[in-house]
């Protein structure tokens, strides 16, 4: 099974968020694709299967722990290397649930269109702040497609240094896959800032999260009253992106980074 990892949402090695991409002549089972997933280790790694349709492909995500419906990053992951090794320009990947996503290569950049989901205000309790090292924020809301929490807070600088305890972070709250925490930019290079921690589906910490921007996007355009927006990973590896919100999908433009090609022998 042909395989690579790619770093997306940046264009330097070992920085963005690394994904593996297999490509699949035959199908697997769920738990063989899991066993690959945890395998490879990395926040996910996609399954991308061509279709009788010209330049579409099914596509499946794993974590380590479970499949996951939607991911940004392995998208991304996936055209790069089928513009890459292919002579397409553009690819429509269907996921789990039927979605189409469609990314279309433009230059060096790769542009995804992908849904907007919707998020409404819900509360957390003080146990999630505090496992987080939050003494308060701005708002907190919830989307339910994702089922991701998202926390405002009033500081870029609060964010870059956090530092969670993930145990208590688990046992703080269920029913949710992961809690984004998020803030206004402090630099004009960008419009907001954002982490994303995911340790009841996934990894502690995502180094960068495409698929957020189904939400956030709106979320920061309504807040900042602009529908091009320029966002910032203040993780470890540190990405960047740039989102653009149109009446029924979003726009998430980024870039990708090659770094080893290989064959698993045996799963």
């Amino acid at each position: 099974m042909k395989t690579y990892f790619v770093d997306s949402f940046t264009n330097k090695v070992f920085k963005g968020n690394p994904a593996g991409v297999c490509l699949l002549t035959e199908s697997l089972s769920e738990i063989q694709m899991l066993n690959v997933a945890k395998e490879i280790g990395f926040s996910e790694t996609a399954f991308v299967k061509s279709l009788t349709k010209e330049n579409r492909y099914s596509i499946r995500f794993f974590s380590p722990k479970q499949e996951i419906p939607l991911c940004g990053h392995a998208t991304l992951a996936a055209a790069k290397i089928l513009f890459t090794t292919t002579d397409a320009t553009t690819a429509t990947f269907e996921n789990v649930n039927g979605v189409a996503l469609t990314v279309t290569k433009s230059g060096q950049q790769l542009a995804m269109r992908f849904p907007i989901y919707e998020t409404k205000p819900t509360s957390v309790p003080s146990t999630m702040l505090e496992a987080l090292g939050l003494q308060s924020v701005v708002a907190s809301s919830y989307c339910e497609n994702t089922k991701m929490i998202i926390l405002e807070i009033d500081s870029a600088k609060t964010l870059l240094n956090l530092q969670p305890d993930f145990g208590a972070l688990v046992k703080s709250y269920e029913g949710a896959d992961g809690v984004l925490v998020t803030a206004a930019s402090d630099n004009a290079d960008f419009d907001f800032h954002y982490r994303y921690f995911w340790p009841w589906a996934g990894t502690n910490e995502d180094p960068v999260t495409g698929v957020v921007h189904t939400f956030l996007t709106k979320y920061w355009s309504q807040r900042l009253h602009k529908k091009t927006l320029k966002a910032f990973q203040s993780s470890e590896r540190t990405g960047f992106m740039t989102a653009e919100l149109h009446d029924d999908h979003v726009m998430i433009y980024g870039t990708a980074v090659i770094v080893l090609e290989g064959t698993f022998l045996s799963y």
